[in-house]
């Protein structure tokens, strides 16, 4: 090899090619041998290397470790629970709802609840076939929603919430693993239509979805408890165990009266059938307090199945449907006047031959009335005196006026969903449009805005905000709500002046005949306004009647609207007058209102209603001063002696007791499962046996007792009413209202005096399109 460079160096150096000298040179180096220690060097070299590569990696994998055990600790141990432990909402009771006497109007009550764990089921599809033949009404679409919710990867999923006891049972029975069962409460409605509109209802998932239970739904609803499910990594559940219990609701005590509730409900019906008419609406409110007594609409609904309820059933249309009030507005037009002294009750008003023009438009009245009073203008009706005054008031003060009288505002929180109502601006309103507008026309207003608005009228001048919450109850303590004055519609001089028109309305005007009542003097307005159908007036009307009982000392305010009847006629006063009396009459007596008209003398009766001193009273008084005694008997705790009594009559004494009525029979009351005397406690059950001869065999003519001719005159009294189903109506053992409609045969409405006006009637009301 040596001699081979030295060759190539010698062939190169003949030649001077330097760079193969060069090559040659570095070729012998490099085929020396190496010095002894290069190797070590290059272990050394090799092991630095891997030195610094290890440190590098322990430096990271700390860095690593700090930021996962330090500076991230708390978000991945909440990851790590959300991937271990699964949460389900445990819905709380929800409070109860009950009326100002206490009965109970909803309450809740627990249901078994149906779940799975789908990761422990290995065959969704043949699990939801054999769980859907067991559930009652499971269709082929349910199957296929059980199926798929089985599928899932998930540690829980339910079969049927809210399942009833047998279908838990028939469930549990088949034995399948991964089913499990937990309970959930369910709202219950024990009177099922009672109050429905008003009440609202619940959804599944323990929320209020219309009504006071959406309106205070925070407050019924309680406080949430939360269930924990803790599973592996394939999704398999390990245990489960609850976290939080769940708090009840509040209970929450509303104003209304079952009792009260039932009779409006039982008579909207009664003229919705009469009439044929497509719905109906009354209210009842307290003029002094505000509080809404009773509130109904007919068509209504069951919210133990709301789902099953048509639209018109589930609408509350006291508070969202609007009508044109038509002459009802003229009490405003009268307050304006009265208060802006343009005109004064016993001013003479020239109405002329029954008509008047306003550029080419005529409004007419139904009658020729010539010159009469501005009392009488309201008292008839008047459309020509009406639109004089108010063209004397101008848009803006009358348009201030229907503001300051709650019309075009909501109301109340208290009812979601309430119409605020439609008053023109008085820049838009022309001479046309004034005129439309003091008659009731070109104006829309709820029945709960009316009944605000004449209640201002009652109390004397205050317009107060309607209530529906007379009080809360949670942890031991009652919080009642207060009386809320919004501000005064009129002085307290011009609303005696209006209470005395709205008298002569009864007494001699448009509601003479159809809403007088015995020993009381009522105050009340007609109106018959055209329906708006569409934005355009139809062919039919929405008669209506607001008033107050008594007048002078006014405990209720009553509206009652009739929307379209097709049947006796189309007026206020015959259609919804009969209405708006049998409501006011049996409330008056059903809270013991004293008369204001040749009142009774004052009876002082013993506690003890069966001793013989009693008996000697009640015989020597007249059927009239019977319920009197009856009540304050009925006060005591003690069961009263109810023989001789109508059906409506005992009906109403037993409600007062907090007893449920179970009647058999035709007729007054001839015996009773609780003895007169007894002590009685809340919930108790009396049957009463009705009839109108005597169960045990009649005595000699001499024999017969004075409580037999209490009974005697007593049933004649409610034969008279022609209404002994009413009593039947009310309750049945279980509390619930019985099914019949209560309508009356033969004379309707308690034989009041009924007339159909037709359109050439001669109720001196309103009713025609003033345009």
């Amino acid at each position: 090899m040596a001699d081979s460079n030295k060759r190539r160096e010698a062939f190169a150096a003949a030649f001077n090619i330097h760079r193969l000298i060069r090559d040659a040179r570095r070729t012998a180096a490099a085929d020396r041998p190496p010095p002894a220690r290069a190797w070590r060097d290059l272990v050394r070299s090799r092991v630095t290397v891997l030195a610094c590569f290890l440190a590098c990696w322990a430096t990271a994998i700390e860095a690593r470790l700090l930021y996962l055990q330090v500076l991230a600790h708390d978000d991945l141990v909440t990851l790590a629970e959300r991937q271990q432990n699964q949460t389900v909402q445990a819905a709380a009771k929800r409070g109860d709802l009950v009326d100002r006497n206490g009965h109970v109007l909803a309450y809740s009550v627990d249901g078994d609840t149906i779940y799975a764990v789908p990761s422990d089921i290995e065959a969704p599809e043949l699990v939801a076939a054999r769980v859907c033949a067991v559930l009652d009404d499971c269709r082929r679409t349910e199957q296929a929603e059980i199926a798929g919710r089985l599928a899932r990867n998930s540690a829980f999923a339910y079969v049927k919430r809210r399942a009833s006891p047998e279908e838990a049972r028939r469930v549990a029975a088949l034995g399948i693993d991964g089913i499990g069962f937990h309970k959930e409460s369910r709202r219950y409605y024990p009177n099922r239509e009672l109050a429905a509109q008003l009440i609202g209802y619940v959804g599944v998932d323990n929320v209020g979805l219309a009504g006071v239970e959406a309106s205070y739904d925070k407050v019924i609803r309680g406080r949430p408890g939360r269930l924990i499910f803790q599973h592996d990594a394939r999704r398999r559940v390990l245990l489960s165990r609850i976290e939080q219990p769940p708090t009840a609701g509040a209970t929450v005590e509303l104003t209304i009266d079952a009792h009260l509730q039932h009779l409006v409900e039982r008579e909207l019906r009664a003229v919705v059938d009469r009439h044929a008419a497509t719905a109906a609406t009354a209210v009842i409110m307290d003029p002094h307090t505000g509080e809404i007594l009773a509130m109904a609409s007919a068509p209504t609904f069951n919210p133990n199945a709301f789902r099953d309820a048509s639209k018109d059933g589930l609408r509350n249309r006291v508070v969202q449907n609007i009508y044109e009030p038509g002459s009802m507005f003229k009490i405003v037009t009268a307050a304006a006047a009265l208060t802006e002294q343009v005109v004064s009750l016993d001013e003479l008003i020239d109405c002329g031959p029954g008509y008047m023009l306003l550029g080419k438009r005529r409004i007419s009245d139904v009658h020729r009335y010539g010159v009469m009073s501005f009392e009488d203008v309201i008292v008839k009706s008047s459309n020509v005196g009406t639109v004089k005054v108010a063209l004397q008031l101008g848009p803006e003060t009358l348009g201030r006026y229907a503001r300051r009288f709650g019309f075009g505002r909501v109301t109340s929180k208290d009812f979601l969903g309430e119409e605020p109502g439609i008053v023109w601006p008085p820049a838009k309103l022309t001479d046309s449009g004034l005129a439309s507008m003091s008659i009731g026309y070109q104006v829309s207003v709820t029945p709960l805005q009316m009944a605000a608005a004449v209640s201002s009228v009652a109390n004397g001048g205050e317009l107060l905000t309607p209530r529906i919450v007379r009080a809360v109850a949670a942890n031991g303590q009652r919080r009642e709500t207060t009386r809320q004055v919004v501000r005064r519609t009129v002085p307290p001089a011009v609303a005696a002046q209006l209470t005395a028109t709205m008298e002569q309305v009864v007494e001699r005007g448009t509601l003479a005949h159809f809403s007088q009542i015995d020993g009381y003097t009522i105050a009340g307005k007609t109106g018959t306004p055209r329906r708006v159908e569409g934005g355009r007036y139809a062919g039919s009307y929405n008669p209506l009647v607001v008033g107050f009982a008594p007048s002078r000392n006014p405990r209720f305010t009553i509206v009652v609207v009739v929307e379209s009847p097709q049947k006796g006629g189309y007026y206020g006063a015959p259609i919804a007058g009969p209405v708006f009396k049998q409501i006011a009459e049996t409330a008056l007596r059903a809270n013991g209102v004293p008369r204001n008209i040749d009142p009774s003398p004052r009876v002082l009766v013993a506690r003890d209603e069966s001793s013989s001193d009693t008996a000697a009273v009640r015989a020597s008084m007249t059927t009239s001063d019977v319920p009197r005694i009856i009540a304050a008997s009925a006060r005591n705790g003690v069961m009263p002696d109810l023989s001789g009594m109508s059906a409506r009559e005992a009906t109403r004494v037993l409600a007062s007791l907090g007893l449920l009525a179970r009647l058999s029979g035709d007729g007054a009351v001839l015996r009773q499962s609780i003895a007169p005397g007894q002590r009685v406690d809340r919930g108790e059950v009396c049957t009463l046996s009705l009839g109108r001869m005597p169960l045990e065999p009649e005595r000699e003519p001499g024999a017969v007792v004075a409580e037999r001719k209490v009974a005697e005159a007593s049933g004649a009294e409610a034969s008279a009413d022609g209404d002994d189903a009413v009593g039947r109506g009310f309750s049945r053992a279980d509390g619930a209202p019985a099914s019949n409609d209560g309508a009356p045969k033969g004379a309707p409405y308690g034989g009041a005096p009924y007339r159909s006006l037709g359109r050439g009637g001669g109720a001196g009301d309103a009713g025609r399109d003033p345009r």
